[in-house]
């Protein structure tokens, strides 16, 4: 016998409606290797995941780079807009 816990559809919406991302857009000013590093110090990403990403906005124009609440991701926004890249909380 297998136990399965339900959720109200309200709590599902509330659930969907916290979700953001942060956006990575493209600009002509920072290097791979500066876009590289900086995901890696404030968004956590592995050196994989975050060359994934620098290509996925180089040839795209823009990348989520990091989903969750948006309380966690605006610091990590303004880090990065501090550091002298474009993003935004969608």
């Amino acid at each position: 016998m297998v136990k399965e816990k339900s959720q109200s559809f309200d709590q599902q919406q509330e659930q969907l409606v916290d979700e953001h991302q942060l956006i990575l857009y493209n600009d002509d000013f920072n290097t791979f290797d500066f876009v590289i590093e900086t995901l890696i110090d404030v968004c956590g990403h592995d050196p994989i995941k975050a060359e994934q990403c620098t290509l996925i906005v180089h040839y795209n124009g823009k990348c989520p780079v990091k989903s969750g609440d948006i309380i966690e991701l605006a610091p990590i926004g303004k880090e990065m807009t501090d550091r002298g890249l474009t993003v935004s909380i969608n």
